[in-house]
């Protein structure tokens, strides 16, 4: 079953509820897709019914806009409880203290951040709201000296994204604190299927510009990311599996793993994959149509899907505003020299920056041999493809 909400449902899974006739919840985004799409729209009685009947039934929700509507509607389902479990960060570390006794962190509220005592707390250390989405209000802090700087501009973005999306997926009125996890940084779309098994339908390596840098730029996945990471991140999602309870569960884990292969998870987000339907990149990638998988309960053939593709790597490549740009300086984002600068580009998914505050995001195919393009747009502050007022 679907629930489909903004800000934004691909084509790929508008057709893709479209083909396999799967119940939809009839909400405003759903009633939108319908007049293009023949979906099978139900009304909300009508859905909740039908989940009340099925009993254990897949349930998936492209944006964790519809997490309010499952807290009121679902309670049943006991799907509430481990959507707060996961959503709130601060109860994500303490279900996991079990596995991580040593791991520091704590909460505090925004208006008592001006509070506290930065010289006390081990460094480098990560502070963002306790309830958060897409890196917003995401920091890292090294050194004493840094705090000053990192809490204005905090406060400069929550008082620019504040209002932006629903509580239920970014809550900048708690924030956590918690050690930096060191090692290479990972998201994995994945999930529990009716035995409690964990079964994973992509993992992509995030890469970062600096060792400062905290944003969604780059992500890519490959053969040799797969082939390297999934036994022991499947490994992690059992334990946790185990903890929560998760059975017929999608979830999106971010994680990191060290040089020692000691793996830590960051955060989860329930209920979907990759946020904005960035998780059809698995389809472009592998052809795993990750929606159909999940309600489906498909496992993917690793090894049949990884022949042939080595030497390449796919990336997902996030077009975010440069931080000292205001939005009313901006005019236009020149996406047509974008796509003239990669070699291969595979799909552009535009996004209103006045109203999400980024220019939307893009799939591409790169060589290893080619690798440079990828390392220039991440390191790149995109202003050569802004067009100022």
């Amino acid at each position: 079953m679907l629930i489909l909400d903004h800000p934004y449902v691909s084509d790929f899974l508008k057709d893709t509820a479209a083909e396999m006739q799967i119940p939809v919840l009839k909400n405003e985004m759903a009633a939108e897709i319908n007049a293009k799409k023949e979906l099978r729209l139900l009304e909300e009685a009508e859905f909740i019914k039908l989940i009340k009947e099925k009993g254990e039934c897949s349930l998936y929700s492209n944006s964790e806009n519809s997490l309010g509507w499952i807290s009121e509607n679902l309670d049943f389902t006991g799907l509430p409880e481990k959507i707060e479990l996961f959503k709130n960060k601060i109860k994500f570390r303490e279900l996991l203290e079990r596995i991580y006794p040593d791991f520091y962190f704590q909460g505090v509220e925004f208006e008592k951040l001006d509070e506290i005592r930065v010289e006390d707390i081990k460094k480098p250390f990560i502070i963002k709201p306790a309830v958060g989405f897409f890196s917003l209000g995401v920091y890292k802090v090294s050194t004493n000296e840094e705090w000053f700087s990192v809490l204005q501009r905090i406060k400069a973005e929550v008082k620019e994204i504040k209002g932006r999306y629903p509580v239920q997926v970014l809550d900048t009125g708690k924030f956590i604190i918690e050690e930096n996890i060191e090692g290479e940084e990972f998201a994995v779309d994945a999930y529990f299927n009716s035995a409690g098994k964990p079964v994973v339908v992509n993992i992509f390596k995030h890469i970062f510009s600096s060792e400062n840098d905290v944003s969604d730029r780059v992500y890519f996945t490959s053969k040799s990311v797969i082939e390297t990471y999934r036994e022991a991140v499947e490994d992690l999602l059992k334990e946790i599996g185990k903890l929560a309870g998760l059975k017929n569960f999608p979830l999106h884990i971010e994680l990191r793993i060290g040089n020692d292969r000691r793996i830590q998870p960051i955060e989860v987000n329930p209920m979907r994959f990759a946020g904005w339907c960035t998780t059809d990149l698995a389809y472009f990638a592998y052809g795993i149509n990750t929606y159909r998988y999940f309600l489906g309960q498909l496992e993917p053939d690793w090894k049949r899907i990884l022949e042939g593709r080595e030497g390449k790597s796919f990336c997902l490549v996030m077009l975010n505003k440069p931080v000292d740009l205001n939005l009313n300086e901006i005019k236009a984002f020149d996406y047509e020299k974008l796509l003239s600068d990669l070699e291969k580009p595979l799909e552009l998914r535009k996004a209103d920056h006045e109203k999400y505050g980024f220019f939307g995001y893009m799939f591409t195919e790169t060589r290893d041999s080619n690798w440079g393009e990828i390392e220039r747009i991440l390191k790149s502050d995109l202003k050569e493809y802004i067009i100022g007022n």
